[in-house]
């Protein structure tokens, strides 16, 4: 019975607190994950605008895409994949089960001239990259690399936020119970007038 009448006395003032904390933590985690998100497309976009700008310049595919050829499944290095209008891929760096792996052909179709759209692509469930697509005077240019340090960091900020959210509830309801007890030991005890002594 008394557990259940401190709990009626907590939970009127814990609750708003623990929508308030739940609330704060997700926008947090929200916004510091797409951060995440977001940085790591920044090096494909470098690579893909000047790539274009080669090749608009009059460059061969060839002579834009890095020598070196990455293994999507293994490779945390960049790569890129110049891409002709009918989508077939004229030069690349990525390979994937030994061969250029090809995204969606939908991908493209949004790509206004000059711009550039970025995604988060899955040639194979176990493969996820950041990809940034711009398009050239003679097709597209796709820039990728792997995200797999970047969903790493995420859980790790995820595991952060989530014993951040239980330091703020359990903090927060001793804080109610250690203030209630608080107030009552200082608030003024009533007289009591002994009549039996006259």
């Amino acid at each position: 019975m008394a557990e259940l009448k401190l709990l009626s006395r907590v939970l009127p003032v814990w609750l708003p607190i623990i929508v308030a904390a739940t609330v704060l933590t997700l926008l947090v985690f929200a916004a510091l994950q797409q951060n995440l998100r977001m940085g790591a497309n920044d090096p494909q976009v470098q690579m893909a605008e000047d790539a274009a700008a080669r090749l608009n310049a009059g460059a061969g595919p060839d002579s834009v895409t890095p020598a070196q050829q990455v293994d999507m499944a293994r490779s945390l290095a960049p790569f890129l994949i110049v891409f002709g209008h009918d989508g077939r891929p004229l030069a690349s760096s990525a390979l994937l089960d030994g061969q250029t792996p090809l995204p969606p052909r939908g991908v493209f179709d949004s790509i206004p001239q000059g711009g550039r759209s970025e995604i988060t692509w899955a040639p194979r469930p176990d493969v996820r990259e950041a990809a940034v697509i711009v398009a050239y005077r003679n097709g597209d240019i796709l820039a990728g690399r792997s995200l797999r340090l970047v969903e790493q960091r995420a859980d790790a900020l995820a595991r952060a936020v989530i014993v951040l959210w239980l330091v703020m509830l359990i903090s927060s309801g001793l804080a109610i119970l250690l203030g209630g007890r608080l107030a009552r030991w200082l608030a003024p005890r009533p007289l009591v007038y002994d009549d039996s002594a006259h």
